[in-house]
């Protein structure tokens, strides 16, 4: 069963909500890596209240990690003070409760080790998830961003004026992974589907120029024929899988495979 945490956030006061979830042969004497599953975009709010499979969430835990998922201020459904921390702040992503949260719970969790911190997320998450090593590369140290906007000045009208704002002003910039490429710490895979109708594939694309132009290392997968969401095929998981496994737990993942017949 996923484990509820309300831990203090930023301020040290405001509760954050998240959960935690277990590998299912879980030992408290050994130290797990923490993934986090992020997406904090403003609309809603995303930490699940209800039963579920769980199914992405529980299949990375088996691989030995301890995932996480937060609902950091700026999300939805608690107040206009806890959601206009997103007012043309994309870039927060409420990153300073999710880290108070984190650290909050391995306090009292020593089986969390917080030296090896994985993250990922899709669409407004994977602009979160890479804006992780821009702006907190000393606390996040993996991350698989997946079909992200990653430039706000280029995606679909509605949403980003949502938040923020029209004319384009230093918000739209001051949230721009493509403007911050050059701060990038860490392990990053970009994952993007090549007829993506959600998120322009450009986005990804130009993320990924500008990280080429400040002379960064990182890993680009395009799922070619594939739409939004591209992490989510069979191939695209297993990708993600295996990046954490390498970077995280250090070791070369393992495939069974299909079996093959060789000729006689």
């Amino acid at each position: 069963m996923p484990e509820r945490l309300v831990a203090p956030g930023r301020d040290g006061r405001t509760e954050i909500h998240g959960i935690l979830i277990r590998p299912s042969r879980f030992d408290p004497a050994r130290r797990y890596p923490v993934i986090e599953e992020i997406y904090a975009g403003p609309h809603g709010a995303h930490v699940p209240k209800e039963f579920g499979r769980l199914v992405r969430q529980h299949a990375l835990a088996e691989l030995g990690f301890v995932i996480v998922q937060i609902d950091g201020q700026g999300t939805n459904h608690r107040g206009k003070q806890f959601h206009d921390v997103c007012w043309q702040n994309l870039a927060d992503a409420g990153f300073p409760d999710r880290v108070a949260w984190l650290r909050a719970a391995a306090r009292t969790r020593a089986w969390m080790d917080l030296s090896r911190v994985g993250i990922y997320g899709g669409s407004a998450g994977g602009q979160n998830a890479l804006r992780a090593l821009l702006d907190h590369g000393d606390f996040y140290h993996v991350a698989v961003a997946d079909c992200g906007c990653h430039d706000n000045r280029m995606d679909k009208i509605w949403w980003n004026e949502a938040w923020l704002g029209w004319p384009i002003n230093d918000g739209y910039v001051r949230s721009s992974n493509v403007a911050d490429a050059h701060k990038l710490q860490g392990k990053l895979l970009l994952i993007v589907g090549e007829v993506d109708t959600n998120v322009d594939p450009a986005s990804t694309l130009q993320v990924a120029d500008a990280l080429i132009r400040a002379d960064k290392d990182f890993d680009l997968l395009i799922m070619t024929s594939t739409n939004h969401g591209a992490a989510e095929t069979p191939y695209a998981s297993r990708r993600r899988m295996d990046f954490f496994v390498r970077h995280l737990l250090g070791v070369e993942p393992r495939h069974a495979g299909p079996e093959v017949t060789l000729p006689q």
